[in-house]
């Protein structure tokens, strides 16, 4: 996390005594570009502890940077997408995994005649592969023996 100074915090640098020396030379670093591990980092010969940086935060002297405001906001609207992603993805293996198997007795029903289009629907990996073939099947079986088969693939 990147933090800046904050008025209060600029005040009690002035003020000289409301910070110890230590937490001094660590409140200087905070420059709204340098993270915590940076100046942890830089102060590690001074011993400065995380928990002395918190009482910064906590007494109002440091407050996270836009920077950092951005990035984070950044990350939760990339998680958001990730999990929107993975539930559509569980939906569409839910499907396939529905219609798959109707797919295949239906092709495999046709004999020799339908031999191509069951090499295809036994190559289909995915739901949108199925969506794909679902007009020839239809075609070859007929209407009214793919409506299992349209009822899975739409979910």
């Amino acid at each position: 996390m990147i933090y800046a100074k904050t008025e209060a915090g600029q005040q009690a640098l002035k003020d000289r005594s409301l910070l110890t020396p230590r937490q001094r030379s660590a409140f200087i670093l905070f420059d709204g570009k340098r993270s915590v591990s940076q100046v942890l980092e830089a102060t590690v010969g001074l011993g400065v502890t995380s928990a002395e940086l918190v009482q910064l935060v906590e007494l109002g002297f440091l407050t996270p940077s836009q920077q950092s405001l951005d990035t984070a906001a950044t990350a939760a609207a990339q998680a958001a997408a990730m999990v929107a992603r993975k539930e559509g993805s569980d939906a569409a293996n839910d499907r396939y995994k529905q219609a798959y198997p109707i797919a295949a007795q239906l092709t495999g029903a046709l004999g020799l005649r339908g031999f191509r289009l069951n090499l295809a629907v036994e190559g289909a990996a995915d739901v949108e592969a199925l969506l794909a073939l679902f007009p020839k099947i239809r075609e070859a079986v007929g209407a009214d023996k793919c409506s299992a088969l349209e009822q899975a693939l739409k979910g």
